[in-house]
C-alpha cells in the first residue's frame, strides 16, 4: 500500500505542493493586511516593508545552501524540517506585539521558507520525463492559484472582522497537514553523491543583499545621505555591490579543485536556465511592484476593507488557476518560448493598466480590465518558465538548480519591494509637500505654515500610510477651534489621497517596464527537440 502510495509521482507533486500553498497563501494575504498592520503596530512604510523583505532577504539568501541540504540529507526530510519551522514561526509572527518582533519571526519563517522550497523540483525531476513536465508543474500553478485567490479573500475576511494576527495563525493546519501526507506518501529520494557547503558563500552573499536592501527600505528616512558618522546610505548600497563582486570571485575559484559552490558555473552553460534566471527575478519584481503599492492605495485612499480589497485581485486568480493547467499541457506539445513572452507582455499591461486608471474616486470595476489581463498573463509565465529553465539540467544539479532560480525569483520580489517602496516613499514625500502648498490656501491664514510645514517633515519621519493614517503630517496644534479642526482634516485627506495617487503612478511605472524587457529578452529562447527520456533519472535512489 506504502509502495503504491509512494510510486505514483502525482500524488507526491500534490502533497508537495501544499508547502507552495502555505507559503504563497502568507504572502498574498500578508499584501492585503498591510495598512490594518500598519495602523495596528503603528509602523512606518519602510517597517511594513522589512516585514516583508525580513521574510524575502532570508529566504532568497539560503535558497541555494537549502538546495545543497537537501542533495546532503535528502529533500524529503529537509522539507519536512523547513516546513515545521515555517509553521512554528507563523505563531510566532501572530503573537508579535511590535514591528520589531514581527520582523524577527517572519526573518524566522523565512528561514522555513528556504528550506522547503527548491525541494519538490529536486524530487519531481527524477520522477517525471522531461514531456511530461510541463503538465506536472501545472500542478503548482494550480495551486498556485487556488492560493492567490483563497489569500485575499480568507486574508480579508480574517482582518476585516477578527485582526491581522489571524492571517499567521491560518498557516498551523496547513503545515501540520502537510508533514503528515508528505512522510505518508513522498518517496524518499537521495542523489547518491556526497556534496559539502559553502559557508563563507553564504556569509558574504547574505550580507552583500542585506546591505543594498538596508539602503534602498531606509533611504528615505535618511534622505539618502547619513546614517550615522562617515556611513551613508549610498555608501552602504556601493558596499553590497562590491560584496556581491567578492561573491561572485569567490564562487569561481570554487569551480574546481573538488570545492563544490553555492552556485556551480556549469549551470550557465545552458542558455535557457541563464535567461529564465533573469525572467524569474523580472517577475517577482513586477508582482511586487504592483501589490504593495496597489493594495495600500485600495485601503487607504479609497477606503475599502481588506475584503473588499482582496475581492478586487480574485479575478486574476481564478483566470490564473484555469487557464494554467492549459497552458501547461499546451508547453508540452509547442515548448515554453511564446507563452512565456506572452504572459509577461499581457502581466505588464496589465499593471501598466491599473496604474493609469486609478485616481482618488475611481470605481473598483474600473481596473477590472486590467486585473484581467493580469489574470492571463501570469498563467502563462510560472509553468513555461519553469520547463524551460530545468528541461535541460543534469539531475545531480538538480538541487542547486532549483535553489538558484528561486533565490533569483525571491531576490527580484526583495529588491522589486526595495526599489518601488524607494520611489514610492520618495515621490510620496515630494508630493506631500506639493499638495500641501497647493491646497493650504483652503485653510485659515494662521494653520498654513504649520500644515505645509507637518507634511513637509513626513518623509524624514517615517511615513504612516495605514488605513487610518494621512501620511503622518498636518496635525492641529492644542487649542485650535473645532470647526477649524475639522477643516485642516478635510484638506490634509485630500492632500493624502491625491499625492499618493501620483506616489503610486512612479512607482509602478518601473515594474511595468522590467516585464516588457523580460518579455523581449525570451526571443532569445533556444527550442529544443521533443525527445522521449527515461521515467527516472539515473542515480535517483529511494532511501
Amino acid at each position: 500500500m506504502s509502495a503504491g502510495r509512494r510510486g505514483n509521482p502525482f500524488a507526491a507533486l500534490t502533497v508537495l505542493s501544499l508547502g507552495l500553498f502555505m507559503t504563497l497563501l502568507d504572502v498574498t494575504i500578508v499584501n492585503v493586511a498591510i495598512p490594518q498592520l500598519l495602523d495596528s503596530l503603528g509602523a512606518s512604510i519602510d517597517e511594513a516593508l522589512w516585514v516583508i523583505n525580513a521574510y524575502t532577504l532570508v529566504l532568497g539568501v539560503l535558497l541555494i545552501t537549502a538546495g545543497r541540504l537537501g542533495d546532503i540529507f535528502g529533500p524529503r526530510n529537509v522539507y519536512l524540517v523547513g516546513t515545521a519551522l515555517f509553521t512554528l514561526s507563523s505563531a510566532a509572527c501572530g503573537l508579535a506585539n511590535s514591528p520589531g518582533a514581527l520582523i524577527a519571526a517572519r526573518a524566522v519563517q523565512g528561514a522555513g521558507a528556504a528550506l522547503l522550497t527548491p525541494q519538490p523540483l529536486a524530487i519531481v525531476l527524477p520522477l517525471f520525463p522531461p514531456e511530461r513536465r510541463g503538465s506536472a508543474f501545472a500542478i503548482n500553478g494550480v495551486v498556485a492559484g487556488v492560493a492567490a485567490v483563497l489569500g485575499p479573500t480568507v486574508g480579508g475576511l480574517i482582518v476585516t472582522h477578527w485582526n491581522w494576527r489571524g492571517i499567521f495563525f491560518v498557516n498551523l493546519p496547513v503545515g501540520v497537514l502537510s508533514m503528515v501526507l508528505t512522510l505518508w506518501i513522498v518517496p524518499d529520494l537521495r542523489s547518491g553523491r556526497g556534496h559539502r557547503l559553502d559557508l563563507s558563500g553564504v556569509a558574504v552573499a547574505t550580507l552583500s543583499l542585506t546591505l543594498v536592501l538596508f539602503g534602498l527600505i531606509e533611504g528615505q528616512r535618511y534622505d539618502w545621505g547619513q546614517v550615522s558618522g562617515f556611513v551613508s546610505i549610498p555608501l552602504l548600497i556601493a558596499a553590497g555591490v562590491v560584496l556581491f563582486g567578492v561573491f561572485l570571485w569567490m564562487q569561481k575559484r570554487r569551480q574546481t579543485g573538488g570545492r563544490e559552490p553555492l552556485v556551480p558555473f556549469a549551470l550557465f552553460r545552458d542558455r535557457n536556465y541563464s535567461l529564465m534566471l533573469g525572467v524569474g527575478a523580472a517577475m517577482q519584481l513586477g508582482l511586487s511592484g504592483l501589490f504593495l503599492p496597489f493594495t495600500i492605495y485600495l485601503q487607504s485612499v479609497l477606503g475599502l476593507t481588506a475584503l473588499q480589497a482582496g475581492l478586487v485581485y480574485v479575478p486574476s486568480s481564478i483566470i490564473s488557476m484555469v487557464m494554467t493547467p492549459i497552458l501547461g499541457r499546451l508547453t508540452d506539445r509547442i515548448g515554453g518560448k511564446y507563452i512565456l513572452m506572452s504572459g509577461l507582455a499581457l502581466f505588464g499591461l496589465g499593471t501598466a493598466m491599473q496604474a493609469i486608471v486609478a485616481g482618488v474616486d475611481t470605481s473598483r470595476w474600473a481596473f477590472l480590465p486590467g486585473v484581467i489581463l493580469s489574470g492571463f498573463g501570469l498563467a502563462g509565465i510560472f509553468v513555461p518558465m519553469i520547463t524551460v529553465a530545468m528541461g535541460e539540467v543534469p539531475p545531480p544539479l538538480a538541487g542547486a538548480a532549483s535553489g538558484l532560480i528561486n533565490t533569483t525569483r525571491q531576490v527580484g520580489g526583495a529588491l522589486g519591494f526595495a526599489i518601488v517602496g524607494a520611489i514610492l516613499q520618495n515621490r510620496l514625500a515630494v508630493s506631500l509637500r506639493d499638495e500641501a502648498a497647493a491646497r493650504a490656501g483652503a485653510l485659515p491664514a494662521q494653520a498654513r505654515s504649520g500644515f505645509i510645514q507637518g507634511f513637509s517633515n513626513a518623509g524624514s519621519s517615517g511615513l504612516e500610510v495605514g488605513a487610518g493614517q494621512t501620511g503622518g503630517g498636518a496635525k492641529p496644534p492644542p487649542g485650535t477651534p473645532l470647526a477649524v479642526a475639522h477643516q485642516i482634516a478635510a484638506v490634509a485627506r485630500a492632500v493624502f489621497d491625491h499625492a499618493f495617487v501620483s506616489a503610486m503612478k512612479w512607482s509602478m511605472i518601473v515594474p511595468a517596464l522590467v516585464l516588457f524587457a523580460a518579455s523581449a529578452s525570451c526571443v532569445a529562447i533556444r527550442q529544443r527537440r521533443r525527445t522521449q527520456q527515461p521515467e527516472a533519472a539515473p542515480g535517483a535512489v529511494v532511501a
